[in-house]
């Protein structure tokens, strides 16, 4: 593959400009295979694949159906690895065992900088787990296939008496042990923050098109993802009352969310693809919408729900980064005090959800996680609920009354 991936170069380096390839280290680069599919690989400082990364890569992106983004998030990492081993002139295979002189490295590396201070933190504990999670990943498979023997995992992890209970352990409750990584940093608690209503509110009123409108409030009112959004096409669309005219069995108005590989960039994270119901909010904002959509001409060939109708290239699909570029013009405009982002939006959607009374395993249909823990972190309970749930217990002396 790596000679495949060199006789697409000379091409490449024209369609991705802003990849300027350096001499003095490793670097990401994306790749796109004559299929249309792309993929990110790393190239070493003389502007070759690393072969070894770029195989795994590409098993990640076409084996196991990866996003492209996961690729290129875990060549950024890969990136900084081999970086690393060149300055410690140590081959890659045999650094396993010294990930905590590379945990250092990583907090005060800056490849960007001229002179660092030696003091100064460029990447906290979070940014850097995630490094070495991907580094981790990449020794598994280093290994799975053959490239590398297998106690080299022994430098990577470290075996520990397993306590769960028999039901949780499943079919690994007779090795009465798990691993856990040797090297991970304890990241603070990381919490996102959810869109407040009167937030939302002063973005829609700060929305200057009907398609604006329909962003803000498709985020908000079913808990899209922004590569959802982006990903969809009209088609997907079923905001009738009845759709059996369009052979789907589902009643009332809805979106379908499928994963497909788009121009755009657009991905559905999850590979199942799911249906979720529209209120009469958005389908109002998104009849306004399609008369903004049929009035520019060259949308009306384009497949994709959210097209581009004020700027070039017009009528063609809109990036998912330009959902977040709109929010935060919109919070400016809106004389917010914080950028909203369209995670925001989709935390406020979880929040509401369960303000309403309804149950997790609910939320988390309409959010398309695949186990439930992922839906807890989007549980935001405020002051005032955490005090009702409380009021609302009793005290010994009503519950005497009873």
């Amino acid at each position: 593959m790596g000679m495949a991936v060199m006789f697409l170069l000379s091409a490449l380096i024209g369609e991705a400009g802003q990849q300027e390839l350096s001499v003095t280290r490793f670097r990401k680069f994306a790749v796109r295979l004559p299929s249309g599919v792309r993929y990110w690989t790393v190239l070493d400082p003389a502007a070759r694949t690393v072969a070894e990364a770029d195989e795994w890569l590409l098993h990640l992106r076409l084996g196991r159906d990866c996003a492209e983004s996961t690729t290129e998030a875990y060549a950024t990492s890969l990136a900084l690895f081999f970086q690393w081993c060149q300055v410690i002139e140590v081959n890659w295979p045999e650094a396993a065992g010294q990930l905590a002189r590379f945990t250092l490295w990583l907090r005060h590396y800056d490849p960007d900088a001229v002179a660092v201070p030696a003091r100064r933190v460029v990447r906290g504990d979070r940014r850097i787990n995630a490094v070495l999670a991907a580094v981790r990943e990449f020794f598994r498979h280093s290994v799975s296939i053959g490239l590398l023997d297998n106690r080299v995992l022994a430098t990577l992890y470290d075996l520990s008496a397993d306590r769960r209970p028999l039901e949780v352990r499943g079919e690994w409750a007779g090795t009465g042990v798990r691993c856990r990584p040797r090297h991970r940093l304890r990241a603070s608690e990381q919490t996102v923050d959810a869109a407040g209503d009167e937030e939302v509110l002063a973005l829609v009123r700060a929305c200057r098109n009907a398609r604006d409108r329909f962003i803000v409030l498709a985020l908000w009112r079913m808990g899209l993802r922004r590569g959802e959004l982006a990903g969809a096409r009209v088609a997907d669309v079923h905001f009738l009352p009845d759709s059996s005219s369009l052979g789907c069995p589902v009643t009332g108005p809805h979106l379908h969310v499928r994963r497909r590989d788009n121009i755009n960039g657009a991905w559905a994270k999850s590979r199942r693809a799911r249906m979720v119901p529209a209120d009469g909010l958005v389908v109002r904002a998104f009849d306004e919408y399609l008369l903004l959509r049929q009035e520019c001409r060259p949308a009306r060939d384009c497949d994709f729900l959210l097209v581009n109708v004020f700027r070039e290239p017009r009528g063609g699909p809109m990036r998912p980064q330009a959902l977040n570029e709109l929010l935060d013009a919109l919070s400016r405009r809106a004389g917010l005090s914080r950028m909203i982002h369209p995670h925001m939006l989709r935390h406020g959607f979880g929040t509401n959800v369960m303000a309403s009374g309804s149950t997790l395993d609910v939320l988390k249909e309409l959010l398309g996680h695949r186990y439930i823990t992922s839906t807890e972190v989007y549980l935001h309970p405020s002051d005032d609920r955490l005090r009702e749930a409380v009021d609302r217990a009793g005290s010994p002396r009503t519950m005497a009354r009873r």
